[in-house]
């Protein structure tokens, strides 16, 4: 079992359930059968299995975090799409450790302050070896939060800048 220092934390049920109806851009989203694997999962933080009922909604992460914490991120609210199973899923597994963490993929760990500003960020190139993977993607976070005014952080895809998962400050 992989411990991590850092928790990704997937679309929380209740949100899933109000985007699975109207998601964050308002549009009523069509669930489709994947017929290949790969596609990332921000319900349970895994990628797609062929055959797997899904739908690709547009979803607000900082704009879901600051309506919780009572923040106004202002112009850095944005609205990208997400795949999310059609139906209720088991969630993630811990175990797995950093999901989409393949080998030689990038990622961006953008952070946000309490307010929901932007703070800066870093773009992580992740080693072919996929054990070192989740240590630099730990290293990337650890970095992150050694900033006291760090609340959270979004680890994104930089080809698509589509976002992966969010950490909270533990």
């Amino acid at each position: 079992m992989t411990t991590l220092t850092y928790q990704p934390m997937a679309i929380a049920p209740h949100v899933l359930d109000e985007l699975r109806e109207r998601d964050d851009a308002g549009v009523v989203p069509r669930a489709h059968v994947y017929d290949m694997d790969g596609a990332p999962l921000r319900c349970c933080l895994r990628r797609s299995r062929a055959g797997e009922r899904i739908s690709l909604v547009s979803y607000a992460p900082l704009r879901r975090w600051a309506a919780e914490a009572g923040a106004a991120p202002g112009a850095y609210d944005e609205v990208g799409p997400v795949f999310i199973h059609t139906g209720r899923c088991r969630g993630p597994n811990a175990a797995l450790g950093y999901p989409f963490a393949e080998t030689g993929a990038l990622r961006v760990v953008r952070r946000y302050d309490g307010g929901g500003r932007i703070t800066g960020g870093a773009v992580v190139q992740l080693p072919k070896d996929p054990g070192l993977a989740q240590t630099v993607v730990e290293r990337a976070l650890r970095a992150a939060f050694a900033d006291p005014h760090v609340a959270l952080a979004h680890v994104r895809a930089v080809e698509y800048g589509c976002f992966h998962y969010e950490v909270r400050r533990p």
